[in-house]
């Protein structure tokens, strides 16, 4: 039975309450286990096991506790599909990126205006691998999703930004992997080969046992597994 960790409710300003959250796997206990002894974290694999909402809660519960003085979402902006140019500013680029974001803050506020809140007060920033050059994060959680859509120079380019009081949670899935082969190909395999070496991190890989999505979605990854697809 997956051990169970109960975790009391926070506020970061008046109204804003944290909503308890519990691991509900032995995988998403190792996450909660593994980030208290301090380490960054790499959570690797299956879709649906709650890597992204188990790194945005753990970095908000830090940002809420004083921990951090902001949370720094990082992405590549690669699409599952061509659409072609998204016009407007970068800000206005990334919006069309936020949408799972801003559905875990404000579930785990619950409140419906909790993202655009925090966002506009600073507390959450949306980032794009493409514009970090010459930047430096200080006293920050950063938690780099969908890193199997960044080459490894895009990871490279993240992990060396990282100054003093951060702590980084990298979440990605290989198999969901949208780049192109060739040299845009994802670096994700390798960059998870070099974190593995480095006694700062610890690694989870998460299995169809740790799908807790919906039981529709762990039928249907099954299915296509045991079909070879």
């Amino acid at each position: 039975m997956p051990r169970k960790t109960v975790v009391k409710a926070k506020t970061i300003e008046s109204g804003f309450s944290l909503k308890n959250v519990k691991p509900l796997t032995d995988n998403q206990s190792r996450v909660f286990d593994s980030y208290s002894q301090g380490k960054h974290l790499m959570l690797t694999g299956m879709a649906g096991t709650g890597k992204t909402f188990l790194a945005l809660y753990l970095a908000i519960k830090d940002l809420v506790e004083g921990k951090f003085s902001v949370v720094n979402i990082v992405r590549s902006t690669v699409p599952s599909r061509d659409i072609g140019f998204l016009p407007g500013t970068l800000k206005e680029k990334l919006a069309a990126y936020e949408d799972p974001y801003q559905q875990i803050v404000n579930e785990l506020f619950c409140r419906d205006d909790a993202w655009s809140i925090l966002c506009k007060k600073g507390y959450i920033n949306m980032l794009s691998t493409s514009y970090l050059r010459g930047v430096t994060y200080k006293n920050a959680a950063i938690v780099l999703d969908e890193a199997q859509n960044c080459t490894l120079q895009e990871l490279d380019t993240v992990i060396t930004r990282v100054g003093p009081g951060c702590r980084v949670i990298i979440c990605g899935d290989v198999k969901q992997n949208d780049l192109l082969t060739g040299k845009n190909q994802t670096g994700l395999p390798l960059f998870e080969k070099i974190v593995l070496d480095m006694p700062e991190f610890n690694c989870v890989t998460f299995s169809i046992e740790d799908i807790v999505r919906s039981g529709l979605v762990r039928s249907y990854l099954m299915s296509k597994y045991k079909l070879g697809l």
